[in-house]
């Protein structure tokens, strides 16, 4: 009889450990609505129709990027459910998808949701809520503002930033200019005004001669640019989304107006903006960049590259690999991909947030070289350097060092 005992006991305790083992793993594990052991729901806005549906192409490649890990296995063993609505680029359109992603489809968290107008209309909403925003497809400085939006954070440099370098070069190269501004009447057109003339300090109402704004529901801009023309500046300030920017590009062409033409990075797309408006239109255009041009014979043998352009032949056949879009959305999915694997088995969406906020010399295959990804509780703007590029034959030609946009150079 001990010896029976003894041998119920033993199994007694197996089965105790077993039980206090399976315990701990399950207690390990932390999910919020959106987050199983085999899912992660994450929701997404993109314009995919209106007037700046060519976004649309970061959308698909995010797709198609998660169809990628969730073949090799997805994050930690659950796969990515990414659910992406149309909004058109119109905030109340926005706002009823923003609603429809976190209380019908239950996602953890929205990511990428694209432009400054749309972003502004769910933030509110996204952080009443407690759910995060992040990494969205927008440069406006307000999204790093951890202390009042704690859920909300963007990814891409500031677009007050990228101006502002524009105005520190003009200021150092051509100080006597006199700068023409077409912007967009919304946020993000606004945005980049200010970081022009916060730039530019004291000199600003001497050097910018002219400033016209359009509407999204505009046709064309073409009479903008006459006015501008008539202005007699000999800089062109191009703050434009892309079917506007190819038409500017176009425009000034034909009417003769011979500027130093600056066109803002979202629209420095050579394959949905430049080859549209023509290569010869664009010749000498100065942009910023802080992602590899894939027309840019200089990664020919890139590993970062050679990686993304074989995602794009086997996930993403029919995507545009001159498209800036394309570049972007592989770029960024990435970035998603390394705050879930940080997240680990803690998928709630305070967790999420806290490794969002947690990204330490971060690289994506698709970042320019010297340029790394980093936040922290206090800084919600992950990439802030830039550098200078001018358009020549095809392609985009970097000149210049790397810039912290932190400060605008």
């Amino acid at each position: 009889m001990p010896a029976v005992t003894g041998k119920l006991a033993a199994a007694s305790l197996a089965l105790a450990l077993i039980a206090a083992t399976t315990s701990i793993a399950s207690a390990q594990k932390k999910y919020d609505t959106g987050a199983t052991d085999t899912e992660i729901k994450v929701g997404n806005i993109m314009p995919y129709s209106g007037p700046a549906s060519a976004y649309g192409l970061i959308g698909r490649t995010e797709a198609a990027y998660f169809k990628k890990i969730n073949e090799e296995g997805g994050i930690n063993g659950r796969k990515i459910n990414f659910i992406s609505y149309d909004d058109a680029y119109s905030p109340p359109k926005a706002v009823e998808q923003a609603r429809k992603l976190v209380e019908s489809d239950e996602v953890l968290f929205i990511f990428n949701s694209l432009g400054t107008p749309s972003n502004s209309a769910i933030q509110k909403y996204m952080n009443s809520k407690k759910v995060p925003q992040i990494l969205v497809a927008t440069g406006a400085t307000k999204w790093n503002d951890p202390k009042n939006f704690p859920w909300t954070m963007g990814w891409q440099p500031s677009y007050q930033s990228e101006t502002q370098i524009y105005a520190k070069w003009l200021l150092k190269n051509k100080p006597d200019a006199k700068i023409a501004v077409l912007f967009q009447n919304d946020d993000y057109g606004k945005d980049y005004l200010k970081g022009l003339k916060d730039g530019l300090g004291a000199k600003a109402a001497s050097m910018i001669v002219a400033e016209e704004s359009y509407e999204t529901s505009e046709p064309t801009i073409d009479s903008h640019i006459i006015k501008l023309k008539s202005s007699n500046a000999d800089v062109f300030m191009n703050i434009t989304t892309p079917k506007f920017a190819a038409q500017a590009i176009k425009k000034v062409a034909e009417v003769g107006w011979k500027p130093l033409h600056f066109l803002n990075n979202v629209s420095g797309n050579v394959g949905a903006v430049l080859k549209p408006a023509g290569f010869e239109n664009a010749q000498d255009i100065i942009s910023a960049d802080y992602l590899k041009d894939v027309s840019d014979p200089q990664w020919k043998d890139d590993p970062g590259m050679k990686g993304f352009l074989a995602f794009m032949d086997k996930y993403f056949p029919e995507g545009d690999k001159l498209d800036h879009g394309t570049v972007v959305g592989y770029g960024v999915a990435q970035t998603l991909v390394q705050i879930l694997k940080q997240c680990g088995d803690d998928l709630t969406r305070e967790n999420v947030m806290r490794q969002a906020a947690n990204l330490k010399d971060f690289r994506t295959e698709v970042l320019l070289p010297g340029i790394q990804i980093n936040t922290s509780p206090t800084d919600f703007a992950p990439i802030s350097q830039l550098q200078l590029e001018r358009f020549k034959g095809e392609k985009w030609d970097l000149f210049g060092d790397v810039i912290s946009a932190d400060v605008g150079g």
